[in-house]
């Protein structure tokens, strides 16, 4: 089922995804997206518990990526499918060679993205900015199956991962802010969710455009 799946996704391909799709999962794509975010954050709340909620951000990053990639990964050993030492590879769609590195369990990508998702859920209300992360994390994940780096069951433990990290981050965050702050934090609506909503359209547009005109 794993390589069934991932093949579906990956032999679905043509120049435009292949254009479009290194783009759209590069780390440095949505720093745009990430600074509305903050930008938001800071807006709703006040300034001490906007820095401690980035900082329980931060380090929900850091531990996903020091947990998946220096630890699970050695560990586990799991070849990424388009590596060139796994057979499955001879089959897989490689898109201007990219291959990711050796191994790919778990998926550093879908961790980072779903903490950051489970963060921002747990903190702050609002259906429609919901919306778009639950849509951005879904084409993070679906981009590395495309790419043939990643088996979905590396995606699903990534995103395990970064849930765990993202609430064991949140739990520090709210002790930190019952010993800080003058009131313990409750789930509100975000302030300002245009700015992040508008930033995320007009990426996902400027790379389109790239794409478009790459191909």
């Amino acid at each position: 089922m794993d390589e069934t799946i991932l093949l579906w996704v990956n032999g679905h391909y043509n120049d435009f995804l292949d254009a479009f799709m290194p783009v759209m999962t590069h780390r440095f794509a949505w720093i745009p997206m990430y600074i509305a975010i903050a930008y938001a954050v800071f807006r709703t709340l006040a300034w001490r518990d906007a820095l401690l909620f980035l900082l329980a951000v931060t380090l929900t990053t850091v531990l996903a990526d020091q947990i998946g990639a220096s630890l699970i990964r050695p560990a586990v050993a799991r070849l990424r499918p388009s590596n060139v030492d796994n057979p499955l590879s001879a089959v897989i769609h490689i898109v201007d060679g990219y291959r990711g590195g050796a191994y790919g369990m778990p998926s550093c990508h879908a961790a980072n993205t779903v903490g950051l998702l489970t963060l921002l859920l747990l903190r702050f209300r609002g259906r429609l900015f919901h919306v778009m992360m639950v849509t951005w994390v879904i084409m993070q994940v679906y981009s590395r199956m495309y790419l043939g780096v990643h088996y979905p069951t590396d995606l699903l433990a990534g995103a395990a991962l970064g849930f765990c990290c993202a609430v064991l981050s949140y739990y520090i965050y709210v002790r930190a802010s019952i010993k800080l702050l003058p009131a313990v934090p409750q789930r509100e609506p975000l302030r300002k969710a245009a700015a992040p909503l508008s930033l995320f359209v007009l990426s996902f547009l400027a790379m389109t455009l790239w794409a478009a005109v790459s191909m």
